[in-house]
């Protein structure tokens, strides 16, 4: 793949970070001798010296970050959150946290943002709108620079809003619009669940056929993950069909990262609009979504990106479509410009920026740990933040190939670092979770050892090293967990 830009537009490097050298960026001698527990379970690659070896050596080369304001901040920022206690059966006093990738962990600083929104309520009620000390009026746009730099995007093309699925149907009210034999609306077959109701909804609002209109790319016989040239492929031949290709940056389920730059230009070759799903992306590996031409793209701010169940979301619009005052959208009180809303015209006056999609006042309470949270990933980021992840995630994946070597587990996850994210899947196969499955494994992980991964039925478990606050050494517990609680063949 071509070299295209991340972080801010402009900013030329690999939107797949550098997996040049080793992969696992954790310690290069190679690891031996089992000193932990887990015992004649654990195969001997396994060293518990080792990871905490790493996390010391980490923690002494990353004393600052590659994000404005970031000088002297660590990359690695477990302290600034509350990691859950473990079981009291386990011999380590946290868990292990790798379920990130489905709710982040509380950063400390969180309950602090919500207690100051409470207080200004108290002390000015009404007036809060404009002298609060984050006044609520113009709230959302103090989250608008920190969310653009996530994604890749100039500030007027980002707003956060709503919820993921609710800012996807917002988007495709707008980009959805099939006409003659232009109707198809193209996703993954592992798409997550909420994606494929949506567009099948969609289908279904326009009086179309859902099974006829929405076109599910399987990956092919005997494989887990979309080939990059499948899906282009059936863009160069089908595209006149399709009307909207919306994919997710990175698959929920096996953590592939799939080339958005290629796939982007491949739907608009053939005469497409292209949107993305970047529920597993946002937070978690580097994007460039003005740069890459992306049409519109929606994320969660709950998983990656740390800031709290149903956490208010985002989404990007690109330039050439914010600036565009004819097209169609659904609109509410703040989809007007500031400057008359108060005058209460029964007209909209849309402004040239995403703020246009927006439908109602922000949730003060809600968005105040996003702000938190983005704020974070300004001081790191990106960069630094990938690098560390493709330390973890090849130090993890090292772990775990030894464990899977004489045991039923498959990794489903890419092996190129450049197509994955923070996150590894393992298959569990052939009985070896035991008779009640994959979910008994997860539960023996967690209240046995204190390692917190997820499950994904019928017999998959994901582990995320989430490079804001794992440590190598929360690698080392998840292998060897895996390595006493899965029998070998």
């Amino acid at each position: 793949m071509t070299a295209a830009r991340t972080g801010r537009p402009g900013d030329l490097r690999d939107p797949r970070g550098d997996p040049r050298g080793d992969p696992a960026g954790g310690p290069r001698r190679d690891l031996g001798g089992h000193d932990g527990p887990g015992g004649s379970g654990s195969p001997g690659g396994l060293g518990e010296r080792e990871a905490l070896a790493a996390d010391a050596e980490h923690a002494e080369h990353t004393e600052h970050a590659g994000g404005a304001g970031g000088a002297g901040k660590p990359v690695c920022r477990r302290a600034e959150f509350l990691v859950p206690p473990a079981p009291a059966a386990c011999r380590y006093p946290e868990v292990a946290y790798f379920a990130g990738n489905s709710l982040g962990l509380q950063p400390r600083a969180a309950r602090a943002a919500i207690s100051a929104e409470l207080d200004d309520w108290a002390l000015h009620a009404v007036e809060g709108h404009h002298r609060a000390a984050h006044p609520w009026l113009p709230y959302h746009a103090e989250l608008r620079e920190d969310a653009a730099a996530l994604v890749g995007a100039f500030p007027d093309e980002t707003v956060v809003m709503n919820s993921l699925t609710v800012n996807l149907h917002l988007m495709m009210a707008t980009f959805y619009r099939p006409a003659g034999e232009r109707t198809r609306i193209v996703i993954e077959d592992h798409a997550f669940s909420s994606d494929s109701y949506a567009v099948r909804s969609q289908a279904v609002h326009h009086g179309l056929d859902p099974d006829e209109t929405v076109v599910r790319l399987r990956p092919r016989e005997g494989e887990d993950c979309l080939r990059t040239e499948d899906i282009t492929d059936y863009l160069a031949r089908e595209g006149h069909r399709v009307a909207l290709v919306l994919l997710g940056g990175v698959n929920y389920l096996t953590g592939e990262f799939l080339d958005i730059p290629a796939v982007t230009a491949a739907g608009h070759a053939a005469g497409c609009l292209v949107g993305w799903d970047l529920a597993h992306a946002a937070g978690n590996v580097p994007l460039a979504l003005h740069d890459w031409d992306v049409d519109f793209a929606a994320w969660c701010s709950y998983k990656y990106l740390n800031a709290g169940p149903g956490a208010v979301a985002g989404c990007f619009v690109h330039r050439r479509h914010v600036t565009d005052p004819e097209l169609p959208r659904l609109a509410g009180w703040w989809s007007t410009e500031q400057a008359t809303r108060f005058e209460m015209r029964p007209e909209l006056v849309p402004v040239p920026t995403a703020d246009a999609w927006q439908i109602s006042n922000p949730p003060i309470l809600a968005m105040a740990p996003v702000r938190v949270s983005l704020r974070m990933f300004a001081e790191t980021g990106m960069a630094a933040l990938r690098e560390r992840s493709l330390a973890l995630t090849g130090y993890l994946e090292r772990l775990l190939t030894e464990v899977a070597r004489d045991r039923p587990l498959e990794i489903v996850t890419p092996a190129d670092p450049a197509r994955r994210g923070a996150q590894l899947s393992l298959r569990v196969t052939g009985g070896g979770a035991g008779a009640v499955g994959v979910a008994d494994l997860a539960a023996r992980l967690h209240e046995v050892h204190g390692v917190l991964a997820d499950v994904r039925r019928p017999d998959v478990i994901r582990f995320a090293p989430v490079p804001m606050y794992s440590t190598f050494h929360d690698c080392w517990r998840a292998a060897d967990a895996l390595a006493g609680e899965v029998r070998p063949a």
